[in-house]
């Protein structure tokens, strides 16, 4: 698929998207987001790729929603009819993880968040539904929407407040304050912090032992499981985890987890 507003590429079993509108500081359209759904359902399905990482070209990894179509929905009153494209999305996920933005949650494989730059409003939902942030020194994160006269959209209000808690989420949105990557670590907003030179090398590193170390099938299954517990109650959590192990005792993965450790060797997992 030929992209115009990210790009798409990949290597050592890695798949790297970068939003592209540098001279925007990467702003949200309808366009990118389309091409955003199609690159990681393109990764998820790939049987090569065994993790992602979603970054931003030049200096940020994403502004917001772009002004210009804030702006055309301002002069036209709110949002016009024929509603979003379809959603490519995981249907082994719960309902909650189907819907644009939460959809990222649903993507099988781990996607991890390298936040280069500013981070706002539509970027900050983004980044909050990655399964990890790994943030250069001097990016900064804020939600912006109160600022603009809107509320939190597509579930950043609930993710943000299991990321960094109640009380810190509420000043976060209600200020629509700047937070930095030093805050944003302490609070549990971001997961690393790295150099800016460095972040790129420290995120595929780890993306890399992912890739190289890991059974695919497990980073799979352990992702839903995580990801479906938020919306579970621990009885269903337990079935889930019950029938998970079964299955794993089956698979090839388990067998070749076993061999390797024995035979003190790299693994060769094929994802079984």
């Amino acid at each position: 698929m030929t992209y115009g507003q990210i790009l798409y590429e990949v290597s050592d079993r890695i798949a790297t998207i970068t939003l592209n509108r540098p001279d925007r500081l990467n702003a949200w359209t309808g366009v990118m987001a389309a091409e955003v759904n199609a690159a990681l359902a393109t990764a998820d399905k790939d049987p090569e790729v065994r993790a992602i990482i979603l970054t931003g070209a030049g200096r940020g990894f994403c502004s917001g929603a772009d002004m210009n179509d804030l702006a055309d929905i301002s002069a036209a009153g709110g949002i016009a009819g024929g509603g979003r494209p379809a959603l490519q999305t995981n249907p082994d996920y719960p309902a909650d993880y189907r819907h644009p933005q939460t959809y990222f949650a649903g993507i099988g494989k781990p996607i991890i968040a390298a936040v280069n730059g500013p981070c706002a409003g539509m970027g900050l939902c983004i980044s909050l539904f990655c399964d990890l942030r790994f943030v250069a020194e001097g990016a900064i994160f804020t939600s912006a929407f109160a600022r603009r006269g809107l509320i939190a959209e597509h579930g950043t209000s609930w993710m943000l407040s299991r990321l960094v808690g109640h009380s810190r989420a509420l000043d976060i949105m209600l200020s629509a304050r700047r937070v930095g990557a030093d805050e944003a670590y302490r609070m549990g907003l971001a997961d690393r912090v790295f150099p800016a030179d460095g972040l790129m090398a420290e995120t595929r590193a780890y993306a890399r032992e992912i890739a190289e170390l890991v059974s695919p099938r497990s980073t799979r299954v352990i992702k839903r499981q995580l990801w479906s517990g938020l919306v579970q109650n621990l009885e269903e959590a337990m079935k889930l985890a019950d029938h998970e192990m079964a299955e794993s005792l089956k698979g090839d993965d388990f067998k070749e987890g076993v061999a390797h450790f024995v035979e003190k060797r790299p693994p060769r997992f094929t994802g079984t």
